[in-house]
This record gives C-alpha cells, structure tokens and sequence, in this order.
C-alpha cells in the first residue's frame, strides 16, 4: 500500500536512523531509500525475502523480532517501524516493549479489524471476512491477534505509553485521530498508524 508508506515516509525527518521490523521484501526500505535522506536497516524473518532484500542491495539481517530485537542496543535508531506485523506475534505486548527500546520513537500500523466492512461480512456472512487489507483466509492468515484502532488506542494508552499521532487511512486519505472521531475512525479506516514513544 504505496499511500501508507507515504503517511510513515513524511512522519520522519531525513537524516535518521531507521530499523523496519518484519521489512518483508524490502518494499518499504526501497521506498524510504528514494523519499528520504535515511539510514535504513532492515530485520526479516524469511531467509527468501532476506535475500530478495540483499539482491536490491539492502542491509537486512535475518532474524524473529520476538526474540532477535534483545541483541539491539538502547535507542540505537531514531525510529523503528513495523508495518501490519504486530497482529501476527505471539506476544505483541513484548514486541512493542521492544520497539520502544530499541527505537526513540516507533511508527507502528494495523489493519483495521473494525472496519465496517469486516463488522458487516462477519455480521450477514457468518464467515471471516475477506478484505484488502486482510486478504487472507481464516486458516492461512498470520494474523493472531484481531484489532482494531479503538483496541490498540486503548492498549498503548494502558501501557502509559506517548501518542505523538494518530492517523487513520483509507485508500487515498489520512486523517487525524482524536478523542472524539474515535469510534468513526474505528469504523470506517482501513489501517491505523500510529507514531509513539516510551
């Protein structure tokens, strides 16, 4: 999704430190490489796209941000990203403890899985829903842990942690997320991305 990669390009200032957790493919890095003027890293868990990644000439080490993101140091970047990856961790409450560590400030997005879409599927079809932004089956799909952006506000504001922004985005838009269009955001975004710090 090239517009979610534009709303986390133009929340970081050139000349930073960047580590994109679950990097995949490297799309992402690629395209923070060409918008801005960063330093960029990536850790990935499949050995295949770590070798995609290094084929683009990309710095990518393999590893499992549950537990391989211990061996980073205490703000050791700027920002750390993890791009619709928290919802398919075991323990996304150790993960984004992790984030928070290793990064001055993390840029972390979900999938909305309160999207009126997905309410109105589940609600007549009785199935789990199909959607863009949740393409897969309910037996292939890595995602584990189900949330939606009221879920996830409400957790980082338990976790005392710091919402520098909130953005919620469709297709083409983002917009702000505040106390009072909450439950419409929740409704009708796609994805959630939110920009925090410990």
């Amino acid at each position: 999704m090239k517009n979610e990669f534009k709303v986390i390009s133009d929340l970081i200032e050139d000349n930073k430190k960047v580590l994109d957790v679950g990097c995949a493919d490297g799309t992402l890095m690629q395209f923070l490489k060409e918008h801005k003027n960063i330093n960029v890293r990536g850790l990935e868990i499949s050995k295949e796209k770590v070798q995609e990644c290094i084929a683009k000439g990309l710095t990518v080490i393999e590893g499992n941000a549950e537990k391989d993101l211990k061996q980073f140091p205490d703000k050791s970047f700027d920002y750390v990203v993890l791009s619709q990856t928290l919802q398919a961790f075991l323990s996304p409450e150790i993960v984004l403890d992790e984030l928070l560590r290793v990064g001055k400030k993390a840029i972390v997005t979900i999938p909305n899985f309160g999207n009126w879409q997905v309410r109105l599927h589940l609600l007549f079809k009785g199935t789990m829903p199909i959607t863009k932004s949740l393409p897969e089956q309910w037996h292939s799909t890595p995602n584990l842990h189900m949330c939606t952006i009221k879920d996830f506000v409400n957790f980082i504001k338990f976790k005392e942690i710091k919402m520098i922004k909130t953005l919620a985005l469709n297709s083409n838009n983002s917009s702000n997320i505040t106390t009072n269009n909450l439950g419409t955001k929740n409704l009708f975004a796609d994805l959630g991305i939110f920009l925090i710090e410990k």
